[in-house]
Formats: structure tokens, C-alpha cells, sequence
């Protein structure tokens, strides 16, 4: 792929949600919300603070991640859906 995201956004894949519920009901697509949870894919640069310094982001390509249900922008590249969102969208990193 060649995109890279700037400054301090993030390219996002999305994981992908349970198909039955702990009782094994199957959800059906259209029942189903969006999971909040992805594999960092690509990482911009950083931030450039008030000084003029970049500030390297915390998440690193291949983290796994928790961010908000609405976060992100969501784009198609190479056939594959994906989310750009600034890192403060994160919410944590899964370790």
C-alpha cells in the first residue's frame, strides 16, 4: 500500500465482531454494530508542539487498539475498508 497517513493520524483496520452471541445465536448482519476495536495499519510523522518539535506518536504499526464508535474518517483503499483518525481518538492500547 502506499499511503501514509499525516501528522498525528492513524490508518486503522477494523477488527471484526463475533458472529453469535455467548448463548450461540447468530447476529445478523444488519443487527450488528461496528466494532470498536483495530490493528494500527500506518502512522504519521507526529504533532508539532507549540516549539516547533515533533512529538512521536505512542501507537506503532501492528498495535491493537480501542477507540470511539464514531472516531475516524472512513476511506476504501486497495479494495479494503479502512478509518484514518488522529490519535487522540485512541483510547487505549490492548497489550
Amino acid at each position: 500500500m502506499s499511503f501514509r497517513p499525516l501528522y498525528d493520524r492513524v490508518l486503522v483496520e477494523r477488527l471484526e465482531s463475533e458472529e453469535k452471541t455467548a448463548g450461540g445465536i447468530i447476529i445478523p448482519d444488519t443487527a450488528k454494530e461496528k466494532p470498536m476495536e483495530g490493528k494500527v495499519i500506518a502512522v504519521g510523522n507526529g504533532s508539532i508542539d507549540e516549539n516547533g518539535k515533533v512529538r512521536t506518536l505512542e501507537v506503532k504499526v501492528g498495535d491493537r487498539i480501542l477507540f470511539g464508535k464514531w472516531s475516524g474518517t472512513e476511506v476504501k483503499l486497495n479494495g479494503h475498508d479502512y478509518i484514518v483518525m488522529k490519535e487522540s481518538d485512541i483510547m487505549g492500547i490492548f497489550s
